[in-house]
């Protein structure tokens, strides 16, 4: 095979990318290639689950036979978590993934990769965050994988803004236990940071407001943002008005795919 998806039959693997919306997603063909590029008869297809239904979700999951791997994205990632039996150290310092392969025992084991691939589309684009002023907004699951991700890329500081502030403030409190960078509680003002991620939905919907007050972004800060649809979020196309380089939810993905597929084919070296 090279990359081309072949047509599914009996012995084909399954995985599947859960979540709630599901339309916006771009990892099935991506991730079904990379099946068939790396010799493997598996396929990943979108299912929409609404949070009441994705413990029912699980419980089936769990005893088809074929179901290999599970996607996670929002708002299941924290849930998710709940359902693995086993997981990397950076999902349990999180409490969260988004990836769930299946174990010997036909059990979960999970990671929580996010974090990694918007630090790598940062760096794709000649950013290097060590030492940097941060600015993160949303505290949620991707965003609590952004911040760990920040703090070990060595970041001077970071604030991390959330309208739930008992998530933000827990996830502060776990970060500064690291003894790495110093992290605080920010707001929607990016003036002064370097660095400025928005790991909301905000922008997903027409009408939403923006995550930060672009008024006062520096021409200087890079600006990266989690969603990929609309693939130019309306904070990314404010940010490169003003001139700032920016990573998009699609390079975001594109940093980490790689890195999903070796962990759904227990290729990682982990669990």
């Amino acid at each position: 095979m090279s990359g081309v998806i072949p047509a599914p039959s009996g012995a084909t693997r399954l995985y599947v990318i859960v979540g709630d919306p599901i339309a916006q997603v771009r990892s099935p063909s991506g991730v079904s290639a990379a099946f068939a590029a790396r010799e493997h008869d598996g396929i990943l297809m979108p299912v929409q689950v609404a949070p009441a239904d994705l413990p029912d979700f699980l419980s089936v999951a769990t005893r088809l036979k074929n179901l290999d791997g599970i996607v996670v994205t929002i708002p299941h990632k924290f849930a998710c978590y709940q359902a693995c039996t086993s997981a990397t150290e950076r999902a349990h310092f999180l409490r969260t993934v988004n990836l769930m392969r299946r174990r010997a025992d036909g059990l979960w084991h999970g990671d929580m990769v996010d974090g990694l691939g918007f630090v790598g589309a940062a760096r794709a684009k000649g950013i290097d965050p060590r030492g940097m002023r941060a600015l993160l907004v949303g505290a949620g699951g991707a965003g609590s994988a952004i911040a760990l991700a920040l703090v070990e890329a060595d970041v001077g500081d970071l604030a991390i803004h959330d309208s739930a502030t008992e998530r933000r403030d827990a996830l502060i409190g776990r970060l500064n236990e690291l003894g790495k960078a110093p992290v605080r509680v920010g707001t929607g003002d990016p003036a002064d940071f370097d660095f400025v991620a928005n790991a909301t939905p905000a922008g997903m919907k027409e009408g939403d407001p923006l995550p930060v007050d672009v008024a006062r972004l520096a021409p200087s800060a890079y600006c990266g943002c989690v969603i990929t649809k609309p693939e130019v979020s309306p904070f990314i196309a404010a940010a490169r008005k003003i001139g700032c380089v920016t990573g998009t939810g699609t390079d975001m993905y594109e940093q980490h795919q790689g890195i999903m597929v070796d962990f759904l084919l227990g290729r990682d070296g982990e669990g």
